[in-house]
């Protein structure tokens, strides 16, 4: 039987995906955050070990998605720490603030993501 959080949690991530596709489901309301200080806590909790230090996914535990231009609202970037699906760890509000959530937000939202191949002069070559 699936957990009500579960089914929250997979609605969210459904949705923003299509926010993803579309654009339009960036909240209002989400809280200022200080991407520095979302650096330093993204490398001090761990974070880059499977998402990769520039939040461009990795293979450490199986697929972890890439975080850089991922586009997702503030409340499902929250839930997925709070309750996450599959197998990353739980960061409760205790270990980790909501203040410090909406600094990892604004670090990750800030991540430039790949670059486009012909931009890179060592493949071009």
């Amino acid at each position: 039987m699936l957990r009500p959080y579960r089914v929250a949690t997979a609605a969210v991530a459904l949705l923003s995906l299509f926010g993803l596709a579309t654009g339009t489901l960036r909240a209002e309301d989400t809280p200022t955050g200080d991407a520095g200080n979302g650096r330093r806590l993204y490398l001090a909790i761990g974070c880059f070990e499977c998402h990769g230090r520039q939040g461009e996914g990795g293979a450490f535990n199986g697929p972890a998605p890439i975080l850089a231009q991922i586009a997702v609202p503030f409340e499902a970037f929250k839930m997925q720490l709070r309750e996450p699906v599959n197998d990353m760890p739980a960061y409760a509000e205790a270990v980790v603030p909501d203040k410090q959530v909406a600094d990892l937000y604004a670090y990750v939202e800030s991540l430039p993501g790949p670059q486009p191949l012909r931009d890179i002069p060592l493949l071009n070559n």
